[in-house]
């Protein structure tokens, strides 16, 4: 298969060189220092205390790839319309769109059914552009568990997890899914095609939209906010506003808040990525995990006090920091 990594930072680099071990014809699309070591080095890839090193073909310039089966969307969802455009060149007429990304995705209410069918979601995808430009025929939902990090340009350490789970939005279990989750599975990757991606989706998002907020508003861990009680019972209660806002919508969630917050808890000493951002200096996702459930908590008339109270907060962190995208 044809296969182009469209932003290979931390989790697009695990994704490529997974493939390119698994003999995957693989194409990665980077830029700056990181893009320089791996052509000059190829790509090195640290799991599980040892050391492999790939040589995909990597570029900066999409048009030198050509038409892909799969294309892996691995950036920051704040910085897909960034990209948008030179996607296009890898789009053959059965090419299929894998968003590697966190939060709330453009695509949510395509193929959803009743009075939401095809709504654009304004948070994640200011006037429609997304749904234009990267069409969500073309889309097969990912779910992104692990965590990795670019250690240094060329070097990706992997830390926990190789699960992605795969769905289509219309729940169908499609060929095209099923041939992209066995080419996963050969390459050493946990990817299960779910019959309901979307109740999926919002078990992890619970996490994101309540604890990568309050971590980056705290500066603290994602153990320091659980072993708090008044951080604790925010997140919880954030956690509460969404599930209300998703049951609206028909989402079924298959554990309940205090199981995911225990799960949460057993991951033990970590960053969420949106602390590390903020850290770092890079953009902070925020309205792809809070500001996009918000907008769906007006949409569906759910009151949402706990959420709107920290979305300004952690909007004015960011823009404080220089690092937020939204308008």
């Amino acid at each position: 298969m044809k296969v182009c990594i469209f932003g290979a930072g931390a989790i697009g680099g695990y994704i490529g060189a997974k493939l390119a071990m698994a003999g995957e014809e693989v194409t990665l699309i980077a830029r700056g220092p990181h893009l320089e070591a791996m052509k000059s080095k190829g790509l090195t890839l640290i799991e599980d205390g040892k050391t492999h090193v790939v040589h995909p073909r990597v570029t900066s310039d999409s048009r030198e790839a050509g038409p892909q089966d799969y294309v892996f969307l691995s950036v920051k969802a704040h910085g897909l319309a960034a990209i948008a455009d030179a996607v296009q060149p890898l789009l053959g007429e059965k090419t299929d769109l894998v968003p590697a990304i966190n939060g709330l995705p453009w695509w949510y209410f395509y193929k959803i059914g009743g009075d939401y069918e095809g709504r654009r979601v304004e948070a994640v995808d200011p006037g429609g552009v997304l749904w234009e430009k990267l069409p969500p025929s073309r889309v097969i939902g990912c779910i992104v568990y692990p965590a990795a990090d670019l250690v240094e340009p060329g070097v990706v350490q992997h830390q926990y997890s190789n699960r992605f789970d795969l769905g289509e939005p219309d729940g169908s279990k499609s060929e095209r899914a099923q041939i992209l989750s066995k080419m996963m599975i050969k390459a050493g990757l946990r990817a299960p095609v779910r019959l309901s991606i979307r109740d999926n989706l919002w078990v992890k998002l619970w996490g994101n939209l309540s604890f990568n907020m309050i971590c980056a508003l705290t500066m603290s861990g994602l153990e320091i906010v659980i072993a708090n009680a008044g951080t604790k019972a925010l997140a919880r209660r954030m956690m509460l506003e969404g599930q209300a806002v998703a049951e609206k919508l028909g989402v079924k969630f298959p554990i309940d808040v205090d199981a995911r917050i225990a799960g949460a808890a057993e991951v033990g000493v970590h960053k969420p990525s949106t602390l590390i951002d903020l850290e770092r200096g890079r953009p902070m996702e925020i309205d792809p995990l809070l500001g996009a459930v918000v907008e769906l908590g007006r949409l569906t008339k759910t009151p949402m006090p706990a959420c709107e109270a920290v979305l300004p907060l952690v909007r004015l962190r960011a823009k404080t920091a220089g690092l937020y995208q939204g308008a």
